[in-house]
């Protein structure tokens, strides 16, 4: 199911930016392990991709909160957009 929603551009932009770090990341992750290169090098490396993932989902959750939830044309779409947000929420949580 597709939902299509306008968020604003500069938040776009920068979450574009972030994925391509951790995209960029996992790549030398892959080169790394394919060079068999120290464990505590590759780690550190996993560790800024997760921190890069971490910081991507609280910025997403920070725009959905305040452009998704509060800004809903309605309060039964805002009931509805916050109800998806506890739902993913608690994935994200496990």
């Amino acid at each position: 199911m597709s939902k299509h929603h306008h968020h604003p551009e500069a938040e776009r932009r920068a979450s574009i930016v972030r994925v391509r770090k951790v995209a960029g990341q996992l790549a030398a992750i892959e080169r790394m392990l394919d060079e068999d290169r120290d464990c505590a090098e590759i780690l550190t490396q996993l560790v800024s991709a997760r921190r890069g993932l971490k910081s991507l989902a609280e910025k997403l959750i920070h725009s959905h909160v305040h452009h998704c939830i509060e800004e809903a044309h309605s309060p039964a779409e805002g009931q509805r957009k916050l109800r998806e947000l506890i739902t993913v929420l608690e994935r994200y949580v496990e």
